[in-house]
């Protein structure tokens, strides 16, 4: 591990002037699940870490209209169990249950699960080439053993899969993720918070230099749905998704009224199904016409040498998912 200097910011402001101080970049220091690892394996080098554990960010407060607001360094295991949480939005506590080990869940936070990065067995190995670990390098995971990889919003310069599953029912919930700079605060929708490679896979987000992720609200409109997390994994626990989806439902007069439905472990971002949606807003819910709005979906999928079995495990799982939801017999994965 290289040498860097610590920072214990006492507030936000002082956590942001810490961050933008002259010099190399810094990082925040919030659970420290995933950017101790990274720091440990030489993947990541910050010269500054500026420690925000002390930060008075640990709210769960209810907002207008059937909303709730989380606070940034709320620990995933506290959101899990909250009881708004569990009534309005069950989503997001299926989905964080399903992430890591209790353990991670007792320290890992809201906002640095955000921030968490993929785990592409190359980004990972310094040995290989990786262009989100230095750009420009090549992305030995095109050539190599990708069954993990992603199937769609790839490109040439990287494949990688986000890790989270709190971030795929977040997506699916319309979340919105409130940040604060030396500027002023902005808030983004979720849906633009994580970017797709391109040419910069290196860049996960579209944060500024210097932004604390203040909170996520969940707007009211999310709540109450009806709502299932279903992830498909290698083993039963402690493993990362090879497909994963969270939906939320109402139907209404026998057709489907509303519908948010996003996947995860096939993406660089946690991937909001629109086109699925589209599909079957009004539609009556059988298991037919969830597998026409699957195939809709994945459509522009691109696989890989080791993981074309994503396509149609995917497929599957969206039509389990929502006749689940809908109590319509699907069939199972």
């Amino acid at each position: 591990m290289n040498p860097f200097e610590y920072v214990r910011a006492s507030d936000r402001h002082s956590a942001i002037d810490a961050a933008n101080s002259p010099g190399a970049p810094a990082r925040f220091l919030a659970g420290g699940t995933n950017l101790i690892d990274l720091m440990r394996e030489g993947v990541e080098q910050p010269r500054r870490l500026v420690d925000i554990t002390r930060l008075s960010l640990t709210a769960v407060e209810e907002r207008a209209g059937g909303g709730i607001r989380i606070g940034a360094m709320v620990r995933n295991s506290h959101l899990a169990s909250h009881p708004i949480v569990r009534e309005r939005f069950p989503l997001l506590s299926y989905a964080i249950l399903n992430g890591a080990s209790a353990q991670l869940r007792n320290m890992a936070t809201t906002g640095g699960n955000l921030l968490q990065r993929t785990r592409c067995y190359y980004f990972y190995d310094t040995a290989t080439r990786c262009n989100k670990r230095e750009p420009g390098s090549g992305c030995d995971a095109l050539g190599g053993f990708n069954r993990i990889h992603a199937i769609l919003g790839a490109s040439s310069q990287c494949i990688a899969t986000h890790p989270s599953d709190m971030c795929v029912a977040l997506a699916a919930l319309d979340a919105t993720v409130n940040v604060e700079s030396a500027t002023g605060v902005r808030a983004v929708p979720f849906a633009d918070f994580h970017r797709l490679p391109g040419e910069t896979p290196e860049v996960d987000t579209n944060l500024q230099r210097g932004e604390l992720i203040t909170s996520i609200d969940l707007p009211g409109s999310s709540a109450g749905l009806r709502s299932a997390y279903r992830k498909v994994r290698d083993r039963a626990s402690y493993a990362f998704a090879l497909v994963s989806v969270a939906a939320a439902m109402r139907i209404a007069d026998g057709r489907i009224d509303d519908l948010r439905l996003a996947l995860g472990g096939v993406a660089h971002k946690p991937w909001r199904a629109v086109a699925a949606e589209r599909t079957l807003l009004g539609a009556v819910p059988t298991p037919e016409a969830f597998a026409r709005a699957a195939d809709a979906e994945l459509a522009p999928a691109v696989p890989q040498a080791h993981n074309r079995f994503k396509i149609a495990l995917t497929k599957r799982t969206i039509v389990a998912v929502l006749s689940e939801l809908s109590g319509v017999d699907g069939g199972a994965t």
